[in-house]
């Protein structure tokens, strides 16, 4: 057998020879040979001096990066992908049920008078961690608990941007709550594209039902309706919250959880354990106390989740079996504290401890498989928590811009992390308009960058982009565009007040002109007269000298002409012929001057 193949099972399943810690200690080693990655030393056990060191990495499991085998296993890791668990390594925190019956108000008036009435503790969030450095860090280790023989193995991983990296998913994707549908972290962390992912909340081995308030990446899944369990939660400004929550502090929707699990037992509290004050608030009178403080006693596989002083959050997971190895909630609040976690929740351990790297199971499974009992498997669980890389929510930016390296471009007239807020918001528009990604959009009759303004007359429709097509210009209903329509009263008035002032306008246009013709240099009306008078009595001298002239008539003229023999009556044709005889009888005809002016020259035969 190949040694990465055999390796690959080692992770998978453990073998139940009852060599499971140094087998686990020793594959972790190998496996840190193999890849030559330096190992830091921390307390180490006396009797196994080599088996205590810390190995780190972010991307890498044991079988990633081909241990070396350390059992000569025959059988192919295909007999054991065939199989599932038994659900046989059951760590139930309650008998009957699941969570207390009391309300919220008994889990405050139980807690001590230090909190005050507040019974949950919110850590502000880190700020901008946006930048190239990876999502997380995690930190395999295996080491001894202090006060025992006992060696543990597990994973610590710390997570520098939680609100955007971090969720919680639903068993198989969507819907898987509502569907009570069960799935390995690996199935349900392979399709999420986790870095790294936890089993995160409980649930209800024979139904498969979550249990406990579900917030997946801004959907509320589930609602527990109250029940008291401690908290763990992201709020949507990134604020980590830890505690016992009340239905107002879940359903608040000024600040509301984009991601929220239910555990049970919250381990510490402002860097103190918790754990004392827990079993007060969590028991359940109906039953045994007993049941829930060996619940915390008991060594078993865990999964617990915090934060440290600087807003990092923190994932640890050991591997165990109930009852034979592991760890007490006791020692896990303990190695907590001493790390620096300020505030944790224990969260589903026993069987369902698994861890995953990179879509790999990272882990030891504590439950046997069926068919074949010799090996070990992963249990199909329900929650998990996720690590992964920083990305839109939601993927498409609500449709309104585009996802750059986990971040949301938003485009024009959108704004806020998802996109999904105009920039012009209610009431930009007032009751006359109605916002849009381009701006306001104006009833019709409206207009104006905040639709206030009525359209001006002449106009109607949508933002008054339409013309009236009345007769003689009238205006039209500024909503319809009819002709026939009563206009509003300021409409009216505003007409009235228009032609009044038109009015004015035109009067004063004209005593202009007439004061500007006025001052215009012209005759009076007595210079007029006078020559009017004057050419009067000249028209009259001349008729009078004409008048006697006229009064003798045609023989006064006659008279005057016998009197005058300057002029002789000559045919025209008589003078064309008379030119023929004058050249012939020249001596017979003279020319005779007279005193008179030359137009009485007569010509005269002789």
């Amino acid at each position: 057998m190949m040694r990465e193949e055999t390796g690959l099972c080692q992770a998978r399943l453990l073998s139940s020879y009852g060599r499971s810690v140094v087998e686990m200690s020793a594959c972790v080693a190998a496996a840190a040979a193999a890849a030559a990655v330096p190992l830091r030393p921390v307390v180490r056990h006396p009797e196994t001096p080599k088996l205590n060191f810390v190995l780190h990495t972010e991307l890498h499991s044991c079988h990633r990066i081909r241990p070396v085998p350390l059992l000569r296993l025959r059988r192919k890791c295909d007999v054991a992908a065939n199989s599932v668990s038994a659900d046989d390594d059951l760590l139930l925190p309650y008998a009957r049920g699941h969570g207390p019956a009391h309300s919220h108000r008994h889990v405050r008036d139980c807690q001590p008078v230090v909190h005050g009435n507040a019974t949950h503790e919110s850590w502000p969030p880190p700020g901008d961690r946006s930048g190239p450095s990876p999502a997380a860090q995690s930190t395999v280790f295996v080491t001894d608990v202090p006060g025992s023989s006992r060696i543990v193995y597990g994973h610590m991983t710390v997570v520098r941007d939680p609100l955007g990296t971090v969720s919680v998913l639903e068993p198989g994707g969507p819907g898987g709550c509502a569907m009570r549908q069960r799935a390995s972290v690996e199935e349900t962390a392979g399709a999420a594209e986790c870095l790294f992912a936890q089993n995160a909340g409980f649930f209800n081995t024979d139904t498969g039902r979550c249990l406990g308030n579900v917030v997946s990446d801004g959907r509320t899944v589930q609602d527990s309706g109250g029940m008291q369990n401690a908290q763990f939660g992201i709020r949507r400004d990134g604020t980590l919250v830890f505690g016992y929550l009340s239905e107002d502090d879940v359903s608040d929707r000024s600040n509301p959880f984009v991601q929220l699990v239910s555990g049970v037992v919250w381990l510490l509290r402002n860097g103190q354990v918790y754990i004392n004050q827990s079993l007060e608030a969590e028991c359940d009178k109906t039953q045994e106390t007993g049941y829930l403080r060996h619940f915390v006693d008991v060594l078993s596989a865990r999964v617990a989740v915090g934060h440290d002083a600087e807003g990092n959050l923190v994932l640890f997971h050991i591997d165990g079996q109930t009852g034979v190895r592991g760890m007490s909630l006791w020692e896990v609040a303990e190695f907590l504290k001493k790390y620096g976690v300020i505030n944790a929740i224990n969260l589903d351990g026993g069987g369902s401890s698994t861890f995953v790297m990179d879509g790999s199971l990272a882990s030891y499974p504590s439950d046997h498989c069926i068919p074949d009992g010799r090996w070990r498997c992963a249990r199909r669980v329900s929650t998990v928590l996720c690590v992964h890389r920083r990305r839109c929510r939601p993927p498409d930016c609500s449709g309104h811009g585009e996802c750059v390296d986990g971040s949301c471009r938003c485009g024009r007239g959108w704004q806020g992390a998802a996109c999904d807020t105009l920039v012009c918001r209610p009431p930009a528009c007032g009751p006359h308009g109605v916002c849009t990604a381009d701006g306001c959009v104006c009833d019709a009759g409206w207009r104006g960058r905040n639709c206030s303004q009525v359209c001006p007359l002449g106009f109607f429709g949508l933002s008054c982009a339409q013309e009236c097509r009345c007769d003689h210009q009238c205006p039209c209903d500024p909503r319809t565009g009819s002709c026939n329509a009563t206009l509003p009263t300021e409409t009216n008035y505003t007409l009235h007040i228009a032609g009044f002032c038109l009015a004015n306008q035109i009067i004063t246009s004209w005593r202009r002109e007439e004061d500007a013709l006025r001052d215009q240099p012209h005759l009076t009306e007595q210079t007029w007269l006078i020559i009017s008078l004057t050419l009067a009595s000249l028209l009259s001298l001349s008729l009078l000298l004409h008048l006697p002239r006229f009064c003798r008539g045609p023989a006064a003229a006659a008279a005057r002409f016998h009197e005058r023999q300057d002029y002789s009556y000559v045919p025209l044709t008589d003078i064309n012929g008379a030119t023929s005889r004058a050249q012939a009888d020249g001596r017979k005809r003279e020319f005779v001057p007279d005193d008179s002016d030359s137009q009485d020259e007569v010509w005269s035969p002789s």
